[in-house]
């Protein structure tokens, strides 16, 4: 992901998104470094261990980063491919073993983070 800095044209509100949706994504996605390796997961694919709701708890988690896109002014089309990312994501990730090994190389709400960044580095 692209860091928008402090000399970046976004405004304090982007900017203020952009450092909450980052924790999320961080939390969800790579927040735990898998010992002996440089490979990070987070508590999405932990959560997929728990069967159907373990994988809707974490795609509900995921329409946060996509809300606060939209509160920003993300277009539809970047929304809907937000979208798009975490349902892949709940159902591949919904698959018992292949889905929780899936949702830990997805980072669906990584991908999610770095259309956002996109789409304010297009609005500067």
């Amino acid at each position: 992901m692209d860091d928008i800095d402090e000399s970046s044209n976004a405004s304090p509100k982007q900017r203020a998104v952009l450092q909450r949706t980052r924790a999320v994504a961080h939390i969800l996605d790579k927040s735990v470094r898998v010992p002996g390796t440089n490979f990070r997961i987070g508590i999405d694919p932990v959560l997929g261990v728990l069967p159907i709701s373990g994988d809707i708890a974490a795609a509900l988690s995921s329409l946060y980063i996509v809300l606060e896109a939209a509160r920003v002014g993300v277009p539809p089309r970047t929304l809907a491919l937000m979208g798009l990312n975490i349902a892949v994501d709940l159902v591949v990730g919904s698959i018992p073993v292949l889905g929780t090994l899936f949702d830990a190389v997805w980072k669906a709400n990584v991908r999610n983070v770095a259309l956002l960044e996109e789409q304010i580095e297009k609005s500067e």
